[in-house]
């Protein structure tokens, strides 16, 4: 279909419909016709909505709830060292710890884009659907990361940098590449998945005392349980894609749900110690029993029934497990100081 109309000088005027995603849109620019005048022609103008869906994507690319455990780490680290918190310096650490979380996310989704495309799971992600060029992820997650690392080493101190930039590397280089070779991945994994809790203590402090490394050693712990619950979970994708995120036989025989028993009980137990060394109060303490032993139920419940079902809910009670102990942990801290 073809629209006829004048031009401001009398001449005709060429109009092309151009459909997009929301409605048919006619754009005209000049063009010179047959009489030494200018006519129209229609151009395509991206739809409000498809700009919409491509900033998404890059958002996407953060994987934002990943981040928000990562900065909620981070928040932790930065309260749990303050005598009185400095709301500036807690705002500089969570947007540098965001920042660089964000693009250790694209960048490892960058790396992983073709096994990716071979899991149902992850094959709508940005990346191997085609929304997301791979130079562009890699461009935005390069900027991310070197934004994050600067922007923690001007406003904090190098050492909080230092540990993000490590956090960064073993995360990209060592746990990235090593999911395709070793279920060992899952312990090297977690030494990068612990890092935020310390970037948040010695942004305040300057360095670590042994009270970070306990915070250390919780989100360290926890991270066991979590990601053996998605790896059981998602264990044929994974190794339809080549991934080996768990021992070969580990199904059959029940050694994946004897090591979830292990790190939840060694989890558990660590959890209590903040409030048995006299880092929090009591209330942390009682708090803390209470989600261990909810903890351990669904461990438990997954042990015996060996479903997905019960996978799910048990990759659900971790995901509710660590910002419940970590809002009680600065409620108790508020409540009753300690010097």
């Amino acid at each position: 279909m073809k629209g006829i109309a004048m031009n401001r000088s009398g001449g005709l005027m060429t109009s092309k419909p151009v459909m997009t995603s929301d409605a048919l849109v006619l754009i005209e620019l000049p063009r010179a016709n047959g009489y030494g005048r200018t006519a129209m022609d229609a151009v395509t103008v991206p739809s409000p909505r498809v700009s919409l869906s491509w900033a998404m994507d890059f958002v996407t690319l953060t994987k934002p709830e990943i981040t928000l455990l990562v900065v909620l780490a981070t928040g932790l680290g930065t309260m749990m060292a303050s005598t009185v918190l400095n709301p500036v310096l807690f705002l500089h650490v969570l947007c540098g710890t965001a920042l660089l979380a964000s693009g250790s996310a694209t960048l490892n989704q960058y790396l992983e884009r073709v096994h990716d495309a071979r899991m149902r799971r992850t094959a709508n992600r940005p990346l191997p659907a085609g929304r997301v060029t791979p130079r562009a992820a890699l461009y935005f997650g390069l900027g991310l990361s070197l934004c994050g690392m600067l922007y923690l080493a001007f406003t904090l101190n190098a050492l909080t940098s230092l540990i993000g930039l490590g956090a960064l590397l073993s995360y990209l280089l060592l746990y990235t590449p090593l999911k395709r070779r070793t279920p060992l991945c899952i312990l090297i994994g977690a030494f990068p998945g612990a890092a935020p809790v310390l970037m948040g203590w010695s942004a305040v402090r300057g360095g670590l005392a042994p009270e970070a490394w306990l915070l250390f050693a919780l989100l360290f712990l926890w991270q066991f349980p979590h990601v053996l619950a998605i790896a059981w979970l998602y264990r044929e994708d994974y190794a339809h894609a080549g991934m080996r995120m768990l021992p070969r036989g580990a199904e059959e025989d029940g050694r994946v749900f004897r090591l979830m028993w292990v790190a939840s009980l060694a989890l558990s137990a660590a959890a209590l110690l903040p409030g048995m060394i006299g880092m929090t109060g009591r209330l942390f303490l009682y708090c803390a029993l209470v989600l261990d032993l909810g903890l351990l139920w669904f461990v438990a419940r997954v042990s015996s029934r060996r479903s997905k079902q019960a996978a799910r809910r048990l990759l659900h009670a971790t995901v509710l497990y660590l910002p419940l102990l970590y809002t009680v942990m600065v409620l108790d801290k508020a409540w009753s100081p300690i010097g």
